[in-house]
């Protein structure tokens, strides 16, 4: 089985060469993280379906499978310290899919990351009661669907780089994540990133550049 993997990619931008689940076979996937593993290089996979991640427990047992986040997570360096401070804020229960592939993507970088969930612009004050901890993050990364408000409002309190995610979550109009997007697109809270629709692992990754560039 010929697969090039990029061993050198964590020398060039700080993580290693992250594995897109979806499609790919069992033998490809294991062929795969024992060349990372061999390496030396955390092994994180996104889209990982329940079966496959049932059968890779068992492979590698040593191994972190969430069936919620369809993240299968395997640190190799488990003596390196974390580095930074990451604050993942979710709006709500129903985000935290997109929260946790964020979080080990994070964690895969050797990144500092806590989730404060629940704080979404219905329950404001949530929020606000968390400010002081949210204050302290090098980076914010925010998760929402709905009406996609809770990045602005965060952005409004912080003078830390804001990530922005919108998720599929919501009804009719919300369609499929698309008027998060455009709102987060369109925030007044000046500076914010936005990421593509329920891509945690995308935000992880640009958290992670942030926090590498900073220690």
């Amino acid at each position: 089985m010929n697969i090039d993997l990029d061993i050198e990619r964590n020398d060039r931008c700080g993580f290693p060469e992250f594995i897109y689940g979806d499609g790919k076979k069992f033998q490809e996937l294991i062929v795969i993280f024992e060349k990372l593993i061999n390496a030396g290089q955390n092994v994180l996979a996104t889209k990982i379906s329940s079966k496959l991640g049932a059968e890779l427990l068992d492979k590698f047992p040593e191994g972190v499978f969430d069936e919620l986040a369809k993240i299968f997570f395997i640190q190799v360096n488990k003596k390196n310290i974390p580095k930074g401070n990451v604050t993942i804020i979710t709006a709500g229960t129903t985000d935290s899919a997109v929260a946790l592939e964020a979080m080990y993507t994070l964690q895969a970088c050797n990144c500092k990351v806590k989730i404060i969930a629940d704080s979404g612009v219905a329950g404001i004050h949530r929020l606000i009661k968390n400010l002081p901890k949210i204050n302290n993050a090098d980076v914010i990364i925010v998760v929402a669907g709905m009406e996609g408000a809770l990045p602005s409002v965060v952005g409004g309190f912080v003078s830390c780089p804001v990530i922005a995610v919108p998720t599929s979550v919501g009804y009719g109009t919300a369609f499929g994540g698309v008027t998060a997007l455009l709102s987060m697109l369109n925030s007044c809270a000046n500076g914010i990133t936005v990421c593509n629709i329920d891509n945690g692992f995308g935000a992880g990754c640009a958290a992670a550049r942030i926090i590498n560039s900073k220690y």
